[in-house]
């Protein structure tokens, strides 16, 4: 840990606010350089090398002039941590300033058709040649992949090993021959999701993350900083599922005891929630967050889910039209909305995205409350023997 202090992360919380507003890539740059990016990384990382705790000052004076902060929280939520935790020198020095400013963005190629909750039975193949790799197979639900340059991907690399210890874990440039990027409309009418084929596409040695045959512990790394990224939020700006339920109530004049009831069970999920998600934070450091990412993951997909559907009962008929649109829309990053309507119909997917809520509870069995494992009948056997469907 430096021996940074909070008089110096003011002092150039200072220099930083002098910076142009306006100039988002500018702004966001500034912040890069003056170590104000994740103050827990490394130097020269986009961080001092401080204590995470740090962060909020940042964060607090960033949101209080409402000034940029980082648009895609794949990259700088997932994909940051990551090649902090596990990247050589030289992918930190090329990756890391570009993704904080938004000019590259990322994405996360890991889920397959027959490879979702089961990360580890993927089927995606790279085959050395020299100082590259060549890339054959399918991704699926890939958020931002069609407005991203990069993308997180996990491979098989030797299908005669188990299935956890035969992959390997790259960034790959999603801007090659070989790399084709279909749309998955989603009932909001919009496409944050896609599916990913690639069919010899390369990736150079270079961007090889972690050994080979290292890829589950690698993607341990990101799936557990996804977690965070995704159920993790403390809610100090934005608009809240509670802002939407309290906006409808308002909005509605509701007075009936029983629904109030019902709105102040969902106010007190929401800090449970909240509460766990600062007791996270505060023990975070640079690396695999423990298993109160997959807490935050699970009260998060079930509060959003309940609320919402709580939030738009509130308005009655009116609940049943949607006036979102159903064009197909690839403009808008992840969870931009517009309406309660759109809300409603997006967070269905939160129970399954980032992993499934059932995964979520047995991690949270195993690993939280020490109960006994589920049978694992294909741990020690080769990948190519395993049955799949």
């Amino acid at each position: 840990m430096s021996a940074i202090s909070e008089a110096d992360v003011r002092t150039r919380i200072e220099r930083l606010m002098e910076s142009d507003l306006s100039d988002r890539t500018g702004f966001l740059g500034a912040q890069y350089d003056l170590g104000l990016a994740w103050i827990h990384f490394p130097e020269g990382s986009g961080g001092l090398g401080a204590g995470r705790g740090f962060q909020r000052l940042v964060h607090d004076a960033v949101v209080a002039v409402d000034a940029p902060q980082p648009r895609y929280e794949i990259g700088y939520g997932m994909a940051a941590p990551t090649i902090a935790e596990v990247g050589t020198d030289d992918q930190k020095t090329r990756w890391l300033r570009p993704l904080f400013t938004g000019e590259e963005v990322w994405c996360q190629l890991f889920s397959e058709p027959g490879a979702g909750s089961d990360v580890a039975g993927l089927s995606c193949r790279a085959v050395q040649d020299g100082d590259e790799w060549v890339v054959n197979g399918q991704k699926v639900w890939t958020s931002n992949a069609h407005m991203a340059r990069w993308g997180l991907l996990v491979t098989r690399t030797d299908p005669d090993a188990p299935k956890h210890r035969g992959m390997t874990y790259f960034g790959i440039d999603l801007h090659q021959p070989g790399v084709e990027i279909r749309p998955l409309r989603q009932m909001t009418g919009q496409a944050e999701f896609n599916e990913i084929y690639l069919t010899d596409a390369k990736v150079s040695e270079a961007d090889r993350m972690g050994d080979v045959g290292d890829g589950w512990r690698v993607a341990l790394t990101t799936l557990m900083n996804e977690r965070v990224a995704i159920g993790g939020d403390t809610r100090d700006a934005g608009k809240t599922a509670m802002d939407w339920i309290l906006e409808a109530w308002n909005d509605h004049g509701h007075d009936d005891p029983a629904r109030r009831d019902e709105m102040m069970k969902l106010w007190v999920r929401s800090e449970v929630l909240r509460l766990n998600n600062l007791r996270a934070e505060e023990t975070r450091t640079t690396g695999t967050p423990g298993p109160e990412g997959s807490i935050g993951k699970v009260i998060s997909a079930e509060l959003n889910k309940d609320a919402f559907a709580f939030a738009l009962g509130l308005t009655g008929m009116a609940g049943t039209l949607f006036d979102g649109g159903y064009d197909l829309d690839q403009t808008r990053p992840v969870l931009d909305y517009d309406t309660l309507a759109e809300y409603f119909l997006r967070v269905r997917a939160n129970s399954i995205e980032g992993g499934t809520t059932e995964v979520m509870r047995n991690i949270l069995g195993e690993r939280v409350l020490g109960l006994p494992g589920d049978v694992r009948v294909d741990k020690d056997v080769a990948w190519k023997d395993v049955v799949r469907n």
